[in-house]
């Protein structure tokens, strides 16, 4: 191996999850956060919990809301009468 061309390797570096779980492995970077972790990842725990940080589940909650509004009011509006229009004929005059 070349000298100074690789980064610092720390075989003690440490992983903190915001549950509050610290994990221990090698790596480049000697300390670094998570959010989730396998100690509170629904897939490992068999805990169903909600992450909704940026409000998505309540925007789409809402906008279907409006959906169904105006589809509602779409229903108790008559349906318009379409007026058949006449064609007239071009009639060549010789």
């Amino acid at each position: 191996m070349k000298k100074s061309i690789h980064p610092t390797y720390y075989p003690q570096a440490t992983i903190t999850c915001s549950c509050g779980a610290v994990l221990t492995t090698g790596s480049t970077q000697a300390e670094m956060t998570t959010e989730i972790c396998s100690a509170c990842h629904p897939f490992y725990t068999g805990k169903k919990k909600m992450i909704d940080t940026t409000g998505r589940v309540d925007r789409f909650k809402k906008l279907s809301e409006k959906a169904a509004v105006k589809k509602e009011a779409a229903k108790a509006k008559p349906a318009k009468v379409v007026k058949a229009k006449v064609e007239k004929k071009n009639v060549i005059k010789k």
